[in-house]
């Protein structure tokens, strides 16, 4: 909504301005109230699924988002042109922008989202904090106001009480954000920090608080319309998070008494009121795991948040039909009697990202991809998966990597967390690497299953995780399609269009070997005698193994597998136990394919912003040469070895996954007299 006072308006088509998953999910709304759908889309969306799920699609810009998805004249103009009575602008992007809506304000066009005036006072931490001040929401003890020195905070930090915690005034995800523990550490802290808010946000403004022991992130769906009635759905866990970025979500929390959710919720009601909200809106909360009675506001994000399919769940209320019907001016149908939390939902993001490899971002194109329930369907039942997934989908390094969120519901908590964990482990993704083997890696935790969260539990869990180690039926079911044995064939097939082929005597063993970059898997299949596989300092495994090509039998035990084959001739395979990528062994046979040895490949699709060696330098094992930035982060890429290098790219130049940065060769030896 606008800050102006617009009569009730019918609304028939609306424009969705954002991208990816939680397109697909506004659309599934729109779709089910029979008002039409548009799509915008930069040049590299152009065959993405929200483009193919809308009833209309308008090209906004190339692929970086500040030329496409953060244009506000693009997104308006596509809006004008595609005659949208309204714009959903999902999360993220333009989501918070307050000249964002007061921009469709002027063209006539509702926003599906609060005034632009709280948008503004809740986007400033420091404005928000004094505005529920006001209200008497309790906030953390510290010190905000605007323009504050160096020297202010450090004199104000020992009367807040250490550790405090340095946060930035604009923006969020945890950039420029800083623990500091002691008087010692606080001057320097700040000079970073203030570096950090300025490069991320444009802004340098800084304030302080106390930092709150075991914290823990709960966070309260709240419903406003334009006569004056709000009411809270309910908290949300949000504690299991990696630096700052929330992983698994749920709701209700089980820290919370029934007695302290009516307060909380209540407090989240009055920060709303403070700024005369509209729409759907979350308040964040910290809370001592300590002192769960004590709760303090953090900030209010003025936007549907990516884990409300949680609340969704657990109170039957459709979010995106309710901000529709409080744009166009309807009173809430809902009082806060009516609100109901019932059972419990867990959900998990789905990442484009490596957790065993410090997770990094991955990426490339999905060949395959299964999910645990038909994709896009928030009233579906018990599993939902909202998702931009599909086969042929490439995952590039423009956009943030959030590929799908998978979200599971139990009449309790313990049944909630069991059916999240094998919905993920249908949940199959070939082609680019995920977080879902971390994510089922996190909910089997002793401290996950008992409740006993904290916001750096994640952080601390991660020490201890490892990949799955490849399961023997992996390498089966790889061997089996290797030798054509998982795709029934037609009977004029004959015998010579099969890998088996045929003999005179006893049946002849088919051999196949297979590394997942630590190991070397060696099968022997005779057909229709079984299996055996050896590996590196293992004894053999062996089985009598069947496939289709969705399913592997073992013994006489039938489980859902997946298998695909990239253009790199990898085979990626998942099952009950996780997600492997199993390359055919390849020996070095001569001096050519020993010149691979000293390849530089991209380990992820980017842009290369910075070549650290000249083209036919002699570099050192080790030294930089090639740095390519992916997904907002930079990954520096060394010299396998010492020699003269060649360099395949320059700054600016966009590459794929596994593309050839640059060569170094072994450094020629001077021929002896």
């Amino acid at each position: 909504m606008s800050d102006s006072t617009n009569s009730p308006k019918t609304i028939r088509r609306v424009l969705i301005a954002n991208r990816g998953e939680i397109a697909c999910r506004v659309i599934a709304t729109l779709r089910r109230l029979r008002i039409e759908s548009v799509a915008v889309y930069s040049d590299a969306d152009a065959g993405a699924q929200h483009v193919r799920d809308a009833d209309i699609a308008v090209r906004i810009g190339p692929a970086p988002a500040i030329e496409s998805y953060l244009r506000i004249d693009a997104v308006v103009d596509a809006a004008v042109r595609a005659g949208a009575d309204a714009v959903h602008p999902g999360y993220g992007f333009l989501s918070e922008n307050q000249q964002f809506a007061a921009a469709l304000d002027a063209a006539g066009i509702v926003f599906l989202g609060p005034p632009a005036s709280a948008i503004a006072t809740m986007g400033d931490k420091i404005s928000a904090r004094a505005a529920v001040v006001e209200r008497g929401v309790p906030v953390v003890p510290g010190l905000s106001r605007p323009g504050l020195t160096d020297d202010e905070l450090i004199a104000a930090a020992p009367e807040i009480g250490f550790p405090v915690l340095i946060k930035p005034s604009a923006g969020g995800g945890g950039k420029g954000m800083h623990r500091v523990e002691t008087a010692d550490a606080l001057p320097a802290a700040l000079i970073t920090a203030r570096r950090e808010a300025a490069a991320a946000f444009g802004d340098d403004t800084l304030f302080v608080e106390h930092f709150v022991d075991t914290p823990r992130h709960i966070e309260v769906q709240v419903l406003a319309d334009r006569h004056g009635n709000v009411i809270h759905l309910g908290e949300r866990e949000c504690s299991l998070q990696r630096r700052h970025q929330k992983v698994i979500e749920e709701a209700p929390s089980a820290l919370l008494d029934a007695q302290t959710r009516a307060r909380i919720g209540q407090a989240a009601c009055d920060a709303a009121r403070s700024v005369a909200y509209v729409g759907a809106g979350t308040v964040e909360f910290i809370v001592s795991a300590k002192h769960p009675d004590a709760f303090f506001f953090m900030e209010m994000n003025t936007r549907l948040q990516v884990e409300h399919p949680v609340t969704e769940m657990v109170t039957g209320v459709d979010l995106v039909e309710q901000q529709i019907r409080v744009a166009a001016g309807e009173p809430l149908a809902l009082s806060q009697n009516d609100i109901t939390l019932t059972g419990h939902a867990v959900e998990a993001r789905v990442y484009a990202e490596d957790p065993a490899s410090g997770f990094l971002p991955t990426g490339g194109t999905i060949v395959s991809v299964r999910h645990p329930v038909p994709p896009n369907q928030p009233q579906a039942g018990p599993v939902r998966a909202d998702s931009a997934m599909r086969d042929g989908l490439v995952v590039g390094s423009d956009y943030d990597p959030m590929l799908a969120k998978i979200i599971a519901y139990g009449d309790d908590r313990a049944t909630a967390l069991a059916r999240l964990d094998a919905a993920l482990a249908q949940t199959h993704v070939l082609g680019v690497g995920t977080n879902i083997d971390f994510c089922r890696f996190v909910l089997r935790r002793p401290e996950v299953a008992a409740g006993t969260l904290d916001t750096e539990l994640l952080d601390r869990l991660v020490v201890d995780y490892a990949a799955p180690a490849t399961d023997p039926a992996a390498v089966a079911r790889v061997a089996l399609h290797h030798v054509g044995q998982d795709t029934p064939r037609a009977a004029t097939d004959g015998l010579w269009r099969t890998a088996v082929g045929w003999r005179i005597g006893e049946p002849a063993a088919l051999t196949h070997t297979v590394t997942d970059g630590t190991r070397t898997y060696v099968s022997s299949l005779v057909p229709g005698a079984g299996i055996t596989i050896r590996s590196e300092g293992e004894s053999d495994w062996a089985a009598n193994v069947s496939a289709t090509s969705t399913t592997l039998t073992v013994d006489g035990l039938t489980q859902g597998w997946s298998l695909a084959v990239d253009e790199d001739d990898a085979n990626w395979v998942a099952g009950p136990g996780g997600t492997w990528v199993l390359r055919p062994l390849h020996v070095l046979a001569d001096a050519a394919d020993a010149e691979h040895a000293g390849d530089i490949n991209s380990p992820m699709p980017g842009t290369v912003v910075a070549v650290s060696a000249a083209d036919g330098a002699d570099v050192t094992a080790g030294s930089v040469v090639v740095v390519v930035e992916a997904m907002k982060m930079e990954h520096a890429l060394k010299a396998p070895a010492d020699g003269v290098v060649a360099v395949k790219v320059a700054v600016g130049d966009k590459v794929k996954a596994n593309q050839l940065l640059a060569h170094v060769a072994p450094a020629v030896q001077p021929e002896e007299a």
